[in-house]
């Protein structure tokens, strides 16, 4: 009885340090004068987003409005296992994402507008005081031409 309750609480130890090392979670604020976003596209005035842990992964809700008026209002529940899923809502230039996890600071992300041409690939990294989230992005945007952004995030 006493080696099966080690045991048990062995593993509830070990899943919650898993669930601790994903360190993209919590709220960011975008920094509208750190990043740069594509060209031919609104940018982004403000914007706000959450990263909760669910199950073997994230949910990502992302609020806020770009500089022409258009909001910002999606949400995302996602796995770190590589494959596509559907962000719902609008506002974003992409419906599908594919996460993967590199490490507690890094993430890998494929993104396409399933109804054009956008697909680019995204790579995320927390920064070592975990106070910036930074994420670079490259690919072909909506119009079909080369695109390359970087938005920056503050802690909060």
């Amino acid at each position: 009885m006493r080696r099966t309750m080690t045991l048990a609480l062995a593993l509830v130890a070990a899943a919650a340090v898993g669930w601790a090392a994903d360190d993209t979670l919590g709220t960011w604020k975008y920094n509208t004068a750190k990043s740069k976003g594509a060209p031919g596209v609104s940018p982004i005035s403000n914007l706000t987003v959450t990263r909760e842990a669910i199950d073997g992964g994230v949910r990502i809700t992302a609020k806020g409005q770009r500089a022409d008026g258009t909001k910002i209002d999606t949400v995302t529940n996602a796995k770190y296992d590589g494959k596509p899923v559907t962000v719902t809502g609008t506002g974003l230039n992409w419906d599908t994402v594919a996460i993967k996890m590199v490490n507690d600071k890094t993430l890998s992300e494929e993104r396409s507008m399933q109804s054009g041409k956008y697909h680019t690939t995204a790579t995320t990294v927390v920064s070592a005081d975990g106070k910036t989230m930074t994420t670079n992005t490259k690919g072909t945007g909506a119009d079909g031409k080369p695109v390359s952004t970087m938005a920056v995030f503050d802690k909060q």
